[in-house]
């Protein structure tokens, strides 16, 4: 075993995943209960067959998460690291990062108001491409 594969959480939550899967056990036996007696339906059938699918589910995600870990892990590893001189955004360097496209200035002919407020915007992408 792995040094500190036992750890007080793991054990936790072993712990719960048990439980859960004891109580839907028994949240079954008594459905089954029910399915037998006078008053039984097959309401009380599917619940059978459901609750051990319910009390499954904790560790079913354990074992989705960790998996899922493991691969982020591996992908990770298969990255390439970062050059420490440049900055990064995401996956790339900044400087590949695509710049967005100006603005198209709309002519006055159209409406004034939404010329007005294009070109309001054409002033804002302006100052911002100054600025960076």
């Amino acid at each position: 075993m792995p040094a500190g594969f036992l750890t007080p959480r793991r054990i936790a939550i072993g712990t719960l995943c048990l439980i859960a899967l004891i109580v839907s056990c028994g949240l079954a036996w008594w459905q089954w209960d029910r399915f037998e007696s006078a008053s039984g339906t097959f309401q009380n059938l599917g619940y059978v067959l459901q609750w051990p699918l319910f009390g499954l589910f904790p560790a079913f995600m354990v074992w989705r998460i960790r998996k899922l870990r493991r691969e982020a892990a591996a992908e990770d590893a298969q990255r390439p690291a970062p050059d420490d001189n440049r900055a990064t955004w995401g996956h790339k360097p900044v400087s590949e990062v695509p710049r967005p496209r100006p603005a198209r200035i709309v002519a006055d002919d159209e409406d004034d108001e939404l010329a007005a407020y294009n070109r309001y915007l054409a002033e804002l992408n302006a100052r911002d491409q100054e600025n960076s």
